[in-house]
């Protein structure tokens, strides 16, 4: 597909030579599909990042000056986990925790450079392989927890939950998440042949998020996809957009209603659902239960400038800490905590500014941004700070910001000069 350079010259990248200019949204496109196939080490995506950092950097990337604060901050939270875990630095579990954490600040100040040029583009590359990757993961999973696979029960499933190409049923419903955004948009805006297409994208995915029996999950993608909806009703320049989308929503949560109750006539399935959707599980409640552990793991943070070092909270505590921003503290002591959540944050508050900013790639920035905030409200009861697909949103996120930027002071020159 070819995609004009857009308005303000926010697409600088589509003055290079066309062949590398087509390279580029092709290694866009890779790094988006590989994200879905995790379960080894070192994995495609580790793979395809690295060979698609090396080729931008060879072909021209640029770190624009609004993206300082974002790398600012992420060597400041990587020095504090460094700090905190040198007394620990003979174990290889250990280093391997540390240099992943650099690793994935590296990925975040790469896409945030990538996707700041030639932004609709490859946001559209981006958008494609990470649906992609996600039908991939999703079918596998759904394979594997109906026994569809001989011999995939074990590597596609964990505990009788569907995992698909992912180690952990919780990381899979949470990556699936944003393609699944995606695909919901287009059911409740795009033409009817692609719209119908993507009603069954949207639906092996939704069935996928249901059979890993992620409660977190569940309330993500229902929350998300409500978020977003609402944006795009607010957004909509027309009332016959706005009447399509609801209409088109109330459509799908019907449909999401009925494949459950066919999924519920299942007895295993059944008993799986009540399980998992009990908020009483052992392992929330009680002294050291998840949220007690929140609370005595904050009460030491207050006296540890240091913290405890990576991987060391469980040698306190019956589990992990099950929260990101405590996870901050305990790893990385008080420069790390403070840092952790104040890049989130920034994000957050940053990400709120731009949402109704006219630009050609506002449908996608209200997908991602969607899926952002649903994985920041998660990191409150999951540890999602080495999930790859959290740190991609962000540098996403940051890139639109900084295209936002440059297209705003374009369209002003432009009008100006009219």
């Amino acid at each position: 597909m070819a995609y004009a350079a857009t308005a303000g010259g926010v697409n600088v990248a589509a003055t290079a030579a066309p062949g590398v200019l087509a390279l580029q949204r092709a290694l866009v496109w890779l790094v988006g599909a590989s994200g879905a196939i995790v379960f080894i080490e070192p994995s495609p995506y580790e793979i395809a990042t690295l060979l698609a950092t090396v080729i931008f950097f060879a072909t021209g990337l640029r770190l624009r000056l609004v993206l300082m604060p974002l790398l600012l901050m992420l060597i400041l939270l990587n020095v504090g986990y460094t700090i905190s875990a040198i007394p620990l630095y003979e174990r290889t579990e250990v280093v391997s925790w540390i240099a992943t954490s650099w690793y994935m600040a590296v990925t975040v100040v790469f896409f945030a450079m990538v996707i700041s040029e030639d932004t609709e583009a490859r946001l559209d590359m981006l958008r494609r392989g990470l649906v992609v990757g996600a039908m991939i993961a999703s079918l596998l999973a759904i394979a594997g927890y109906f026994h569809l696979v001989p011999g995939g029960n074990d590597l596609l499933t964990l505990y009788g939950r569907a995992r698909g190409t992912f180690k952990d049923p919780n990381v899979l419903g949470a990556y699936l998440i944003l393609p699944a955004l995606f695909a919901l948009q287009s059911v409740v805006s795009d033409k009817l042949a692609k719209a119908f297409r993507n009603v069954i994208a949207f639906g092996i995915m939704s069935l996928a998020i249901l059979l890993a029996f992620s409660r977190a999950a569940w309330g993500g993608l229902v929350l998300t996809s409500a978020f977003m909806l609402a944006l795009m009703v607010l957004t909509s320049r027309t009332n016959a957009q706005r009447s399509r989308i609801v209409i088109m929503a109330v459509v799908a949560a019907v449909l999401g209603l009925a494949l459950i109750a066919v999924l519920l006539s299942l007895d295993s399935t059944a008993e799986m659902f009540k399980q998992r959707a009990s908020f009483g599980q052992s392992y929330d409640e009680g002294r050291f239960g998840r949220f007690g552990r929140h609370i005595l793991g904050a009460e030491m943070a207050l006296d540890l400038p240091f913290g405890i070092g990576p991987l060391q909270f469980n040698r306190y505590f019956p589990e992990d800490t099950h929260n990101s921003y405590l996870n901050a503290f305990m790893s990385g002591g008080w420069l790390s905590g403070v840092c952790y959540p104040a890049l989130v944050f920034t994000t957050v508050i940053m990400g709120f500014r731009h949402v109704f900013i006219r630009v050609p790639w506002q449908r996608a920035y209200l997908a991602i941004f969607s899926a952002f905030l649903g994985t920041v409200g998660e990191s409150f009861v999951i540890d999602t700070d080495h999930w790859r697909h959290f740190w991609m949103m962000l540098g996403a996120v940051w890139g639109m910001i900084a295209a936002a930027q440059v297209y705003k002071l374009r369209s002003g020159e432009d009008a100006s000069s009219a």
